[in-house]
């Protein structure tokens, strides 16, 4: 059965950090002019976040076969949209007389965080989503444990969320699983493409459903998928990876000049929230 083209979103329906909305029009510019001059067998978004690139290849590429790996499960945020609005507005009813964008009291902080654990207990809570709402601005939290101990705002949404969640996702394949075994699935199809958005350099990826540091190694690790392939690839200036690429480049015979070496740390800390490893290496040549 032939896919229909959607309704186009601009921005994911649900706060995901990492979205690429601003990238929406260039993104959709380029498959247009890829769409104009290659044949393209099936898109693979290798790191689906949000399904905002999923989504929107789909509507140009809408005989293409588009696999959306929800790692991060986006879609069931998605499918529990009403539970979510419930719980908002029985939120922005116990805070209706106060005032907004102001730091909850004590009391106002005990009602809301009762009405979430209740919610929490009988049914399904969207951290994320809520964090949106009654944290300070690009704060997030995934659990019940984390938000008691948070600062909370009135920032409530004034309005319900109002999408499809099958229009969203309308004609998408969703997985779910390690973006290496997805690229492995399909690396020798004759014309994939590989949407590659990887978490940045150093992104604490809490939201991500994962508790650890996107580190170097792993940053870099995702260069092999783009080796040999069609691919839209996403990065920014603060990992200065196509400069370190390019150097690499230009110095192929260096290999690791730290192999061998012997490695000294010391931990640093600056405060109670900052800290470092500082780090000597040594080698002598003989």
């Amino acid at each position: 059965m032939e896919f229909k083209k959607q309704k186009s979103y601009k921005v994911a329906p649900l706060p995901f950090q990492g979205q690429k909305r601003r990238f929406v029009n260039g993104f959709g510019i380029a498959l247009q002019e890829l769409k104009a001059n290659k044949e393209v067998s099936i898109i693979v978004d290798l790191f689906g976040g949000s399904g905002l690139l999923s989504h929107t290849a789909k509507n140009i590429f809408t005989n293409t076969r588009v696999v959306y790996n929800d790692f991060d499960n986006y879609s069931e945020r998605l499918r529990n949209i009403d539970r979510t609005n419930k719980l908002l507005a029985d939120i922005r009813l116990i805070l209706s007389d106060y005032p907004r964008e102001k730091k909850l009291d004590d009391k106002s902080k005990a009602h809301v965080l009762e009405c979430i654990e209740k919610a929490d207990k009988t049914g399904y809570v969207d951290y994320v989503t809520l964090s949106s709402s009654i944290l300070f601005s690009a704060q997030y939290v995934t659990s019940l444990s984390q938000l008691n101990k948070e600062t909370l705002y009135n920032n409530v949404k004034a309005t319900d969320y109002d999408f499809s969640a099958d229009e969203y996702l309308g004609g998408l394949e969703i997985v779910r699983c390690d973006y290496k075994q997805l690229y492995e699935q399909y690396k020798d199809v004759p014309g994939v493409l590989f949407l590659v958005d990887p978490p940045y350099l150093s992104t604490d990826t809490k939201t991500y459903l994962s508790d650890k540091y996107w580190k170097l190694r792993d940053y870099l690790d995702v260069l092999n998928v783009l080796t040999g392939s069609n691919y839209v690839f996403f990065t920014s200036n603060k990992s200065s990876l196509i400069e370190l690429c390019e150097w690499f480049a230009d110095n192929r015979s260096i290999g690791n000049p730290f192999e061998n070496s012997v490695l000294n740390t010391q931990n640093i800390t600056i405060n109670k929230s900052a800290s470092y490893t500082d780090m000597m290496l040594y080698k002598f040549v003989k």
